[in-house]
């Protein structure tokens, strides 16, 4: 990254416009000592297989985590204790979480052009998060597809009314391969977020998107959308081509059968461990990943990966007997998923003690090598941090990206009140092959990698705890 040269003229010292030298500040803020803390905590945790160990447990021993199930129940109680273990104050902060469960998913194309007689198709794809259900034995309609908002309302209430509405939206692969996967993803994931609701306004008796992923493996990913009324799922993307393709021809129907349900909301909790400052307990810097899972895999890289990693920062510091100046909180979030409700309520309790938040970080991109950090800073924070990207650098995860937006869901709260926020910025090229699938298992993280996530947001977290002052605001 650039920095200001320190070679200026006298007059130049004191010019508004000029950002002030870059390398003494940042020296102010990074002792030698805690220099050479950082790169022990980096060193630490490069070769440590807590985090992989952590991982395990909650994807193969506890296994799905969606919020009001009995395995995100007893993620909770396992994470509390192990946190415990590792000398954290912890305590369970109650969360009003969903309990939408999943039931019969069938979809078969039953009228299309060049049908053979007594033959149908089979549609592969599940429901989507908040859908509604068909009648127990399904509907059978005309399917109209449609490639965006703006061409459904265009199709109108006469011909979307009673039928099934199929979004093929392609997840740009492009741009997935050339390192802007999240930009893809936003991009497409708002069909998924609003088409049932759109399709529902023009009576449509149900919606499909074409599954919001980069890979081609006719897997289904779900995901959560708002709550429409209607059912609503998302189909494999090559599915959603074979209807597009045949539809282009003339008329096709579809017999679905989508039968989740939605039960009253269970008590759930986000997990809070603290590690206090030794010299400003009442300052909080926040390391978190959230614990909940979509269902039809296990959440390893979305988001077990994430949390596992916020847990090796308590270890190391544990390992290594170093205690941060400021308090350490490790959160593992509740209801990232299907609503957000585990930061609604963190928003809620704390409001009153945001002053006192030093910054805020979350890793919630997978498992994939980390590239340095997406940060919702001030400019001026930026050069402060260049002791810190020099630590980082050995593995490849020094930049410092800045964004506008918050770099995590669960810490959006906190950004938007100007606490400085930080997510790992990670190689995400393949991270929507498996995204929301089944394929959502362990074998998807490369341990290697998962333990350079672990080194960036332990150094990280114990930088911006132990810095001589906290980042501006």
């Amino acid at each position: 990254m650039s920095q200001v040269s320190s070679h200026v003229k006298p007059s130049e010292h004191n010019a508004p416009h000029l950002v002030p030298q870059a390398v003494p500040v940042a020296e102010a803020y990074f002792s030698p000592q805690l220099l050479r803390e950082l790169a022990s905590i980096r060193d630490a945790a490069l070769r440590d297989d807590y985090t992989y160990q952590q991982l395990a447990h909650l994807t193969e021993n506890i296994g799905p985590r969606i919020s009001g199930s009995p395995q995100s129940q007893a993620a909770v109680e396992y994470v509390a204790e192990e946190l415990r273990k590792l000398g954290l104050e912890v305590r369970l902060e109650q969360v009003k979480a969903p309990h939408w469960v999943r039931g019969t998913e069938n979809a078969d194309l039953v009228e299309f052009p060049g049908q053979a007689p007594g033959t149908t198709q089979k549609v592969v794809l599940t429901a989507l998060g908040g859908s509604t259900s068909t009648p127990a034995g399904g509907i059978t309609t005309d399917v109209v597809v449609v490639k965006s908002f703006d061409e459904l309302n265009a199709r109108g209430r006469e011909q979307v009314a009673g039928k099934i509405v199929l979004f093929n939206v392609p997840f740009d692969k492009e741009k997935a391969a050339n390192g802007l996967a999240m930009e893809a993803y936003g991009e497409a994931v708002i069909y998924r977020g609003n088409g049932a609701k759109a399709a529902a306004q023009l009576g449509a008796a149900a919606s499909l998107i074409r599954s919001v992923g980069s890979a081609d493996f006719r897997l289904p990913h779900t995901g959560w959308s708002a709550a429409a009324g209607i059912p609503a799922g998302a189909v494999a993307v090559e599915d959603a081509d074979l209807i597009a393709h045949l539809a282009a021809q003339g008329r096709v129907r579809m017999h679905l059968t989508l039968t989740p349900q939605l039960l009253p909301d269970v008590t759930s909790y986000n997990v809070v461990g603290d590690l206090k400052g030794s010299e400003h307990p009442e300052q909080i810097v926040i390391v978190s990943g959230h614990l909940d899972s979509w269902d039809l895999g296990t959440g390893a890289i979305d988001d077990g990966a994430g949390f596992a990693v916020a847990m090796e920062t308590a270890h190391v510091l544990q390992q290594l007997h170093l205690r941060p100046k400021r308090t350490l909180r490790v959160i593992a979030w509740m209801d990232e998923e299907n609503g957000g409700r585990g930061h609604d309520a963190y928003a809620k309790d704390e409001q009153a003690e945001f002053s006192n938040h030093v910054a805020a970080i979350e890793s919630d991109s997978g498992a994939g090598h980390p590239l340095g950090f997406d940060a919702k800073i001030t400019s001026i924070a930026v050069p402060l941090l260049q002791p810190l990207q020099n630590i980082l650098k050995s593995f490849g995860a020094n930049v410092i990206k800045l964004t506008n937006d918050s770099p995590g869901a669960d810490i959006a709260p906190l950004a938007k009140a100007g606490v400085p926020a930080f997510g790992i910025l990670q190689d995400a090229r393949t991270y929507f092959y498996y995204h929301h699938t089944a394929a959502d298992t362990l074998d998807k993280v490369v341990p290697a990698q998962l333990r350079e996530n672990a080194a960036a947001m332990a150094v990280m977290g114990y930088a911006l705890a132990s810095m001589a002052q906290p980042l501006p605001r």
